[in-house]
């Protein structure tokens, strides 16, 4: 959720890292961007839940990765 709104907000998404633990937004606001970025039209709470597991997954991946740690490749590789 956190990557989400910053995204719908128009942030730099290579500085930011997940705040655990942190409460953003409303439980409604959670669903609403969860339901407007999963690509699907009508989703099932499985087909939900997947696309945030997914999400999740890769996103702890990026910013486990040094090669996505803007202190480790400065602006050379920047957007990816």
């Amino acid at each position: 959720f956190q990557y989400l709104k910053r995204f719908d907000q128009g942030c730099d998404l290579d500085t930011f890292r997940y705040e655990a633990l942190s409460v953003e937004g409303s439980p409604a606001e959670c669903l609403q961007l969860f339901l407007l970025h999963c690509g699907i039209v009508d989703p099932s709470w499985a087909e939900l839940r997947n696309f945030t597991w997914f999400l999740n997954i890769q996103l702890g991946d990026c910013e486990a990765s040094v090669f996505c740690n803007p202190d480790f490749v400065r602006d050379t590789l920047r957007g990816f």
